[in-house]
């Protein structure tokens, strides 16, 4: 086995692993009213695995760009259209779907998939770079149709005074 195929081996069972605790924390974040805070945060932090790009390594072609955004895109339609929001104590929740391990879990085995086929003729440095750019577009996407979610809760409760 090379070490080309450990890490991909690696990065694998990785992503499986991270896709089980981010199960975890959505239904842990459920329990809690959504703000802006909770909206932010994720694409914030994550914004910083963009310094994989400072490296020649991970660099895209415009291309590969352009198909990450449009990939991302397209996925987090599955994210917005079944992230749904309840009012509970005057505060407005992400409810809990029976739907959201299930999606995780089809764009894991997709995302292995994919990069076992564009692992052939891509580097892996630009098949992360990729994926990452994907990740943050469908996650920002996602959290972007939150925050209108809830503005448009703030504007409703601030107008029903």
């Amino acid at each position: 086995m090379t070490v080309e195929n450990l890490l991909f081996t690696a990065a694998s069972v990785m992503a499986v692993f991270m896709g089980m605790a981010a199960i975890v924390v959505r239904q842990k974040a459920a329990k809690r009213p959504l703000t802006m805070k909770k909206i932010l945060i994720p694409p914030v932090m994550m914004s910083t695995g963009a310094l994989m790009y400072a490296f020649p390594y991970f660099r895209l072609t415009p291309f590969e760009i352009g198909e990450s955004i449009v990939m991302g895109a397209l996925f987090s339609i599955l994210l917005v259209v079944t992230t749904k929001y309840e009012v509970k104590n005057d505060a407005l929740y992400v409810k809990q779907s029976k739907l959201f391990p299930a999606i995780l879990v089809t764009l894991l085995i997709l995302r292995i998939i994919l990069k076992t086929i564009l692992s052939i003729s891509i580097s892996p440095g630009e098949i992360g770079g990729m994926f990452f750019l994907l990740a943050f577009v469908m996650i920002g996407i996602w959290r972007l149709s939150m925050y209108f979610n809830l503005r448009a809760f703030k504007k409703q409760q601030i107008s029903s005074f």
